[in-house]
């Protein structure tokens, strides 16, 4: 472990306090570490302001003497984008984590980037409003965390990712200095949005520190319908066939494996007898008698057409939740086996065969391992989990798979797609991400955290070196 710098941790308890400024072995392990367990943390100390003017403060001493920060939200990320591995100081929001200022009119509420989603989507519902950004880690990540990562979720086939319900965003720089950006307008063509930049940044422009969020209307009577499907063709054109008859809200996908692993360590049941290569869930809202009947006729076509062989509709909000569990549960039910994770995309139109070659390849490759397929099919994002065997040591593990991603990575670039779909680049990214941005737009990235970071301490080493 790094020995912190007494001055600069005396410094640091004058602004926030000495129960504030954290050195313990477990708080350091607890703060330092994402989801991600590849790298083991190594920070020099953790503190936790409660406003914007102590993260100021804490940034300006950073910058003086020349330490390293490592933002962090709720530490659920997956590509160890909020890793501090190299001696840094974990800046945690946790305590900016007050809802305030909500405008009715606007749809609009400001919040401090410690609040967690889940609280965010309550206060929504009390309002009579709805925040549909939705994830498994809703109830433990921060909206600091997801605007830094631009996160999506189950429901970005309508709703879309972080970004399109950021209104504005306080942002402090790399030299401790604030920036109000877009300040909750609509409309606001004066010059670059900044804040554009700033999401999906992982933290390396700034801390972000509060955020105007946008609300919505809520959905009415929500339904849910498991679909078990022979092919990821058929998947792609039940997809094409609910598209055009109805307003999805989520379609989303897993592999049979991916059942049997939830049904058996979630103790869940599934959702019929007919077993099915995959298994596409749906969600859309069924107001009344005639929607439902809609609903039901395109499903009844689908099963006509041979590309669904069995399926389910919830018939009450319980059993909407626990078929959705079969596909929400599936992250957590996989870490038991500490997998190594592939978050890609394409365009939605190239799924099929982009998994179909994906597939070949992988399967040729790790023919001892047991490969998870699932993922948020009706925006082209598949997630690819191959599980470590129990027996296998983590290097060896890590290493293998590494050398696959390769081959994968060769194919997303080939078909224009993603290596970071939703999850960001971190540490796990970063040596793949020529395979999806030019060396002229990794410069051009570089120029730009060069004006918001000019000591080069705002979670360095992630994205890039």
């Amino acid at each position: 472990m790094t020995s912190p710098d007494n001055n600069i941790l005396s410094s640091l308890r004058h602004i926030v306090g000495s129960e504030r400024v954290l050195t313990d072995a477990d708080s350091l392990l607890e703060y330092g570490r994402d989801w991600t367990r590849a790298i083991t943390p190594d920070p020099v100390a953790v503190v936790l302001p409660s406003t914007i003017a102590e993260v100021q403060d804490i940034v300006r001493l950073a910058a003086r003497e020349r330490t390293a920060i490592v933002p962090s939200g709720g530490r659920t990320g997956l590509s160890a984008g909020a890793v501090a591995r190299s001696g840094e100081l974990v800046l945690a929001l946790d305590r900016l984590n007050r809802i305030e200022d909500f405008n009715p009119v606007d749809r609009t509420v400001r919040c401090g980037a410690g609040v967690v989603t889940a609280q965010l989507q309550q206060f929504a519902e009390e309002q009579g409003l709805f925040y549909p950004v939705d994830f498994a880690s809703s109830g433990s990540s921060q909206i600091g965390g997801n605007i830094s990562t631009n996160a999506g979720g189950i429901k970005v086939i309508r709703h879309g990712m972080t970004r399109d319900w950021v209104a504005g965003l306080k942002l402090v720089t790399g030299t401790g200095e604030l920036l109000d950006l877009n300040r909750g307008l609509v409309k606001n063509n004066a010059g670059y949005d900044l804040r554009q930049l700033v999401i999906g940044a992982e933290g390396t422009l700034g801390i972000v520190v509060e955020a105007t969020m946008s609300l919505s209307r809520p959905p009415h009577n929500l339904a849910v319908m498991v679909l078990g499907v022979p092919d990821m063709a058929s998947i792609m054109s039940v997809l094409g066939v609910f598209q055009d008859g109805i307003e999805l809200s989520a379609f989303e996908f897993f592999s049979e494996l991916a059942l049997e692993k939830v049904v058996e360590h979630q103790g869940l049941q599934r959702p019929f007898a007919t077993p099915a290569a995959y298994y596409a869930l749906l969600e859309f809202e069924a107001p009344d008698e005639p929607a439902m009947e809609k609903a039901m006729g395109l499903f009844e076509h689908c099963v006509e057409q041979g590309w669904v062989l069995d399926g389910v509709v919830s018939q009450s909000v319980a059993q909407a939740r626990n078929l959705w569990r079969l596909r929400e549960d599936i992250s957590e039910t996989l870490s038991r086996w500490t997998p190594y994770k592939n978050d890609i995309s394409t365009l939605v139109s190239r799924v099929p065969a982009f998994l179909a070659d994906i597939e070949a390849v992988v399967n040729a490759s790790y023919p001892e391992f047991e490969i998870v397929w699932y993922g948020h099919i009706g925006d082209g994002n598949l997630h690819l989990n191959v599980l470590k065997p129990d027996a296998m040591v983590m290097d060896e593990f890590q290493r293998r798979c590494g050398e696959v991603s390769k081959q994968v990575f060769e194919i997303v670039q080939r078909y224009g797609g993603s290596v970071s779909a939703e999850h960001g680049v971190g540490l796990l990214k970063k040596d793949y991400l020529h395979y999806s941005r030019s060396p002229l737009e990794v410069e051009i990235m570089r120029q730009i955290k060069r004006v918001f970071d000019p000591q080069g301490i705002m979670n360095p080493g992630k994205i890039f070196d």
